[in-house]
């Protein structure tokens, strides 16, 4: 597979990402819960993955249990690969009853979080961290102390946000002593918010990497088991998956990699996060690092996504 840089000053990944939101829940052989999920990270890191996305919030911490001991039985995994995990997202009813749904981007809540991260990925050191969704109580001088602590501590490399709009980007920016190498938000051939609202156009001004969450709409674009979130179920993908198809038989491909390509085209160097636990997903997906599609070819699937013409 091919790699790209992230941020300015980053390390150099993988052009695709491998998610790790659903390897706590995968049986495998013996009803083993998690062995599906541990042989979905092999199987990734074989096909040529080193950026592997986790959360907190994921399976309540059970995704990076499994990541964990993945890379306790295979202690060789940790040096060639980059981990990234988010914080930022609190249940209800934790740590009292009658708490609601929330996010929190204090100071305690970052150390302690990505404290019980380390914890469960057994790791010492955690190479890009990121705030998961923008917590509208964010101090950037808060959050830039704990930042600062936690490289000064050894405990985080690098550091990035997700689902963050331009202005809220550039206010902690403004804070923080270290860059913010990404930002992580959802983009896809059936979300083209990012196109329109700033996003990409601030990725590359500044060099941020754009990671693309949920870049094949939860499977409506791909051709596999369908998880769409509440917020997907509305989006029309049927004359796409037509157009899609045609060029994944000009190109000698599927549906999914030219989905995933379409989103690699872009200059601002999008890295799709594909979240797969099948084996031959994870496979395909990578054919879209060797795709190269036209400009003719890009705006094409463009129109296909707006459902109208350009003005």
């Amino acid at each position: 597979m091919k790699t790209v840089p992230i941020g300015p000053s980053g390390p150099t990944v993988s052009q695709l990402a491998y998610g790790c939101w659903r390897i706590a829940d995968q049986p495998g052989p013996g009803d083993n819960k998690a062995a599906g999920g541990r042989q979905a990270v092999l199987t990734a890191f074989e096909a040529g993955y080193t950026l592997f996305d986790l959360a907190d919030i994921y399976g309540d911490g059970d995704s990076e249990r499994v990541f964990g001991r993945v890379l306790k039985e295979t202690p060789t995994l940790r040096e060639q690969i980059l981990i990234v995990t988010k914080c930022g997202i609190r249940k209800p009813g934790v740590p009292a009853a009658g708490v609601p749904y929330r996010y929190d981007f204090s100071r305690d809540h970052i150390l302690t979080s990505c404290d019980e991260s380390l914890k469960r990925l057994g790791v010492e050191t955690i190479d890009l961290y990121l705030l998961h969704r923008p917590d509208y109580l964010m101090d950037p001088a808060e959050v830039a102390d704990a930042f600062d602590q936690l490289r000064s501590a050894g405990k985080v490399r690098h550091f990035g946000v997700s689902n963050f709009r331009p202005s809220q980007f550039t206010a902690l920016q403004k804070s923080c002593p270290m860059p913010l190498l990404v930002n992580q938000v959802e983009i896809s051939l059936a979300r083209l918010a990012c196109l329109e609202d700033g996003t990409l156009d601030q990725c590359l001004a500044e060099r941020i990497t754009p990671m693309a969450w949920s870049p094949l709409a939860g499977g409506k674009l791909g051709h596999g088991h369908r998880r769409v979130l509440a917020s997907q179920e509305a989006y029309q993908t049927e004359s796409i998956n037509q157009l899609l198809d045609e060029m994944a038989r000009d190109h000698g491909a599927n549906r999914t990699a030219i989905a995933l390509a379409w989103l690699m085209r872009h200059p601002a160097g999008i890295i799709p996060v594909v979240g797969s636990t099948d084996p031959v997903r994870i496979r395909e997906s990578v054919r879209a690092s060797s795709i190269e599609i036209s400009r003719e070819e890009w705006y094409q699937l463009l129109v296909a996504a707006r459902g109208a013409s350009l003005p």
